[in-house]
């Protein structure tokens, strides 16, 4: 469902770019392969992998990809919430890919809840009861990285530009894992044909993590993004209930602007939570069960990436510097107030 909890149904990197394909059985089968969120950066590479592996392909999404629609594909445009425009879609498909999902990262996290929950959950059982005798299997990966990612590389990027972060908090040790686009769709492809009569049904009703094969720490793992923007690594160590607290002002000051003007919070209180909470998962049933293979990857290539892709020319940091010192003198009265 997202890029973040996707569900595969069986029943950019722009396209030019190389990642591996495993589509044997489904591709010898299937016809037609439907990704809805296919206007988005998971959605739009799956489309892609399976463009070239020879299925037609329709991307189905609220919003047309950035990027060039490959030879192979089509756009269809539509909410997963619209069960007839689904079901236009989805005619004649054999295998659908859901990785459409609201409220994820970012400024996505401060929807109304319903809105969330219509997309995530209500646009997930429009599939399942659009469909007549369903396989299907759930994968689950954590933050996805890569070239042309547009979710948390550009942001975090753009904040450490504004000195926004260059102060560390939690404690060091904190692990956690991350996937790259390359091994999401690997996985993806793997996914749909453990769905296949060919391989038994094997991933049938059944739920898989996904990442790249290894615990890393946060603070080490962004490293390469310090340097190559030319920052040194942050080394004032600030309280962890204090970045919370900024974090929830800086939410609650969204809310109070987004009349006259809109911002996206340096940090959500989810996303605080996700750096300063360990939360890794094994992936040994995905590599059993799928055959999944992650390859390496370094978020280096990612940075530099960006690095030569990224707008030319910087905004006013003022405001957002202004912004986040005023959450902190907030935080910090609550604190004294309190202590």
């Amino acid at each position: 469902m997202q890029e973040g909890s996707t569900q595969e149904l069986h029943g950019s990197q722009p396209c030019a770019s190389k990642l591996e394909e495993h589509a044997g059985p489904l591709t010898k089968r299937s016809r037609k392969a439907v990704v809805t969120g296919g206007g988005g950066y998971l959605g739009y590479n799956l489309g892609c992998a399976l463009v070239r592996s020879g299925m037609a392909v329709v991307l189905y999404d609220v919003q047309k990809p950035k990027w060039e629609i490959p030879n192979g594909a089509d756009f269809f445009k539509g909410d997963v919430r619209d069960y007839d425009a689904l079901f236009k879609a989805c005619e004649g498909a054999d295998c659908v890919f859901h990785v459409a999902a609201c409220g994820m990262s970012g400024l996505e996290q401060l929807q109304k809840k319903d809105q969330i929950e219509s997309t995530n959950v209500g646009g997930t059982k429009l599939i399942i009861d659009g469909g007549n005798k369903l396989h299907t299997c759930v994968l689950r990966p954590p933050g996805i990285y890569g070239p042309e990612e547009q979710r948390h590389l550009p942001r975090v990027a753009v904040n450490i530009q504004r000195s926004l972060f260059n102060f560390k908090f939690g404690n060091h040790k904190v692990q956690m894992n991350w996937v790259h686009i390359g091994n999401l769709v690997q996985a993806h492809l793997l996914a749909a044909e453990a769905l296949t009569s060919e391989k038994g049904y094997v991933a049938s009703g059944q739920a898989y993590y996904i990442h790249d094969g290894e615990n890393v720490t946060f603070s080490e793992w962004i490293v390469p993004l310090f340097e190559k923007l030319g920052y040194r690594k942050p080394w004032i160590h600030i309280p962890v209930l204090l970045v919370h607290i900024a974090a929830t002002v800086m939410e609650y000051l969204h809310l109070a602007l987004k009349p006259f003007f809109s911002f996206t919070p340096f940090l959500t209180r989810n996303e605080v939570w996700h750096v300063t909470v360990t939360h890794t998962f094994r992936i040994d049933k995905a590599r059993s069960q799928l055959g999944y293979k992650p390859k390496k990857f370094s978020l280096a290539d990612s940075v530099d990436h960006y690095l030569k892709t990224r707008p030319i020319g910087q905004d006013d940091h003022t405001f957002f510097k202004m912004l986040f010192a005023f959450s902190i003198l907030l935080s910090l009265v609550f604190l004294s107030f309190f202590s």
